[in-house]
């Protein structure tokens, strides 16, 4: 059974989410406040996180920053009212991995938790072919191959372990291999956001990247274009 967080001070939002999620079949805990919300992170095994932004104690934007201080990997799914794209790329910042705005509906929250889920447990893939390489949900790219179903990534005949949003990240170069992407096109693609203002999130997210699958200084596949976005270029 997957175990969620949901850190939310409004008692009815509480009561609706948690009841909806026990019967899906969710392990649901509940903490009202950010700084209670923070510790109860800090000391379970949690799948994913649901989390408000105005909150009493610590706003939801530097709960974020607390959890992502010691938790890297766990999902983080901002839901609140505050639905401008200043506020949402914010939270993206922050260390959010998605966004959903109240007031919602309960399918898009479930849609939502399971995409995000999938991403960052990804179930064993069935053992169709001796070769991996072989196999359909396989991309490959120079020394980097994915699988797409276990989400098993490997650069050099290493493992790489990523965030739910680095591997979408890198998911995206993949579909668009030799290809120069602009920020705003990853910005759209990865996080679901259009809109005009600056943000450096995607940058912040394309060198967490590099620090993970190009950390061989003469073998890089992610490369920068200046005034125009990323491509993935074989070295």
């Amino acid at each position: 059974m997957k175990k969620i967080v949901l850190i939310e001070d409004e008692t009815s939002v509480v009561s609706f989410i948690k009841k909806g999620l026990q019967e899906k079949g969710y392990e649901i805990s509940v903490a009202f406040d950010g700084r209670t919300g923070v510790n109860l992170v800090q000391e379970n095994d949690f799948d994913l996180v649901i989390l408000d932004i105005m909150l009493p104690e610590m706003n939801g934007l530097d709960v974020c920053k607390e959890i992502r201080k010691t938790n890297k990997s766990v999902p983080i799914l901002f839901l609140t009212a505050l639905g401008t794209s200043e506020n949402i790329v914010l939270g993206l910042e922050n260390g959010g991995d998605d966004y959903l705005v109240k007031p919602f509906k309960f399918i898009e929250l479930v849609a939502r938790i399971k995409s995000l889920l999938r991403r960052s447990n990804p179930i064993t893939a069935p053992e169709t072919n001796e070769n991996e390489e072989d196999n359909e949900y396989v991309f490959k790219f120079s020394d980097l191959m994915v699988n797409d179903y276990t989400k098993k990534v490997i650069r050099a005949g290493e493992e790489v372990s990523l965030t739910s949003t680095e591997y979408k990240l890198l998911m995206y170069f993949l579909n668009n291999p030799e290809k120069v992407i602009s920020r705003a096109e990853i910005l759209d693609a990865v996080w679901g956001v259009n809109y005009e203002l600056g943000t450096n999130v995607v940058d912040v997210y394309v060198n967490y990247l590099r620090k993970k699958i190009d950390n061989q200084e003469d073998n890089k596949l992610i490369h920068t274009v200046i005034g125009m976005g990323y491509v993935l270029k074989k070295p």
